[in-house]
């Protein structure tokens, strides 16, 4: 059975005002792409209200670190109250999003994902002791990269925000 480590939890991103959402899918796209992850799409949902619309992501992105760990990136996007708006910027008409966004990134090292150490109790027993004792660094050292990745996603994703407050 696949053990999950939770390494980041809940990792917080909260912005209102003018975005683009094309750009926004744009930049998860080459960000994970640049760091060589796999693209899993968990949830993609899209409703049209009064307000506006709402819209809803969940990936997970992966990359495996070695054949008994991998990383993945959880990324949940919710966009509230998302209106198309007509921003003129320079002398130029641009065609922006206007709402509020929530972003929750969670970093996860997922170990023994195809289930290779749980076909009989002698092997969770070795498992067990591996992970405990031999292991150990490894995962340190996963762990480190992990946080560095999950930060600097959240970085890239504050810059991109920061971009459209004028």
């Amino acid at each position: 059975m696949t053990e999950t480590n939770i390494v980041v939890d809940n990792m917080a991103l909260d912005y209102e005002g003018l975005f683009n959402a094309k750009d926004y899918y744009k930049l998860l796209d080459g960000f994970f792409a640049e760091k060589n992850y796999d693209k899993r799409e968990g949830l993609s949902m899209e409703k049209v209200e009064a307000s506006g619309k709402y819209i809803e992501l969940e990936i997970e992105p992966y990359r495996k670190l070695t054949d008994y760990a991998k990383a993945v990136i959880r990324v949940r996007t919710k966009m509230f109250n998302v209106k198309e708006v007509e921003v003129e910027k320079d002398g130029h008409k641009l065609r922006l999003n206007q709402g509020k966004i929530n972003i929750l990134i969670d970093g996860l090292i997922q170990t023994d994902y195809e289930n290779r150490w749980t076909d009989r109790p002698f092997y969770v027993f070795m498992r067990t002791l591996y992970d405990k004792f031999i292991y150990k660094r490894y995962m340190d050292d996963y762990t480190k990269y992990l946080k560095d990745e999950v930060g600097q996603l959240h970085t890239q994703l504050k810059s991109f925000f920061n971009l459209y407050r004028y």
